[in-house]
């Protein structure tokens, strides 16, 4: 049986109105999953697949954001 504490009630209803909050839950889910992905595919250590699953993300972002900004910018 799981007992919800004060500071798990907390937590949730941060969540449940914050875009913030969640992107950032999202982001260490992504992490964590490409660190398993990387290990398992390629048997790197946890330090190596936690280097590329903190790097690509951040690259894809950069790119996101070069790409939105040049999208809005010819689409306006």
């Amino acid at each position: 049986l799981f007992v919800m504490s004060e500071f798990t009630k907390g937590i949730f209803n941060v969540v449940k109105g914050s875009s913030f909050a969640l992107a950032v839950i999202y982001t260490i889910g992504h992490i964590c999953i490409a660190m398993t992905v990387v290990t398992v595919l390629t048997g790197a250590s946890l330090w190596e697949a936690g280097l590329v699953a903190l790097v690509e993300p951040t690259i894809n972002g950069i790119w996101f954001y070069i790409l939105h900004k040049t999208w809005t910018h010819f689409n306006d």
